[in-house]
């Protein structure tokens, strides 16, 4: 019999968890650059090449969503240089990469408060949506200016509206329907959270998604991080057993 190699190993992981969707915390960025002696940006830069690695190998091993946290709502709080930096590389990444992921069937999504960025840059993330929002390939969600607490207030705030407005009961209010007024509402929650850089928290991102996500933290920082270590953290998954409290 054929040795398997080592994509079908891991397509054949994903395929028997069911793995649908992972969540990623790109923790690391500016310790790599100051490891290295560099300023901020430079880490910055080479994590969204680690970015572009995942998301292809996503699409090899048949993960079908893939969401990332770019940038928190705490994240404001950063120097007004690297803020400036990192919304300009959100931008500029958006617009040299569009071609390529439209050609390979990504589609594009972002969940946040983007009413908070500059008009620019925002019709940048809304072309960028319509252009791909008919392909069917490897779909990322890219979370900026995005907290879990902002939105899990902003989908209270949807239906006390929709409550005054006599459209819904309080009595109807349930789980569904909260996870019908959250940002993700049209996908599956993250079966796997990966956070790179070694913290153990979640750090404000997806709390009412990953209720029952897997977690699995490495050392490993964001720059670092490709295909081979994202295979590593789904064959942790595959040794798991999931009880969903049961």
């Amino acid at each position: 019999m054929a040795t398997k190699t080592f994509d079908e190993q891991i397509i054949n992981y994903v395929k028997d968890t069911n793995l649908k969707h992972i969540a990623v915390i790109m923790d690391g960025n500016r310790r790599w650059a100051k490891e290295r002696n560099l300023p901020s940006a430079f880490g910055h830069k080479k994590g969204v090449e680690s970015l572009k690695r995942v998301m292809r190998a996503c699409d090899d091993f048949g993960v079908k969503y893939l969401t990332v946290y770019a940038f928190s709502t705490e994240n404001w709080n950063r120097k007004k240089e690297e803020v400036d930096f990192l919304m300009d590389l959100l931008g500029q990444t958006i617009k040299n990469e569009l071609n390529e992921m439209h050609k390979n069937g990504v589609v594009i999504n972002f969940i946040g408060d983007l009413s908070k960025l500059n008009p620019k840059l925002q019709e940048i993330l809304a072309n960028a949506v319509d252009v791909t929002k008919n392909n069917s390939g490897v779909r990322l969600q890219i979370a900026f200016n995005y907290g879990a607490r902002d939105e899990i207030v902003h989908a209270v705030k949807e239906i006390a509206n929709r409550v005054k407005e006599g459209k819904v009961r309080v009595e109807d209010i349930n789980e569904n329907l909260i996870s019908d007024n959250i940002y993700t509402r049209t996908i599956p929650d993250p079966d796997l959270l990966i956070r790179t850089g070694g913290e153990m928290r979640v750090s404000n991102y997806l709390l009412w998604q990953i209720a029952y996500s897997e977690f699995y933290v490495t050392k490993m920082l964001w720059p670092d991080f490709d295909k081979e270590a994202l295979a590593k953290a789904i064959e942790d998954f595959h040794s798991r057993q999931r009880r969903y409290g049961k």
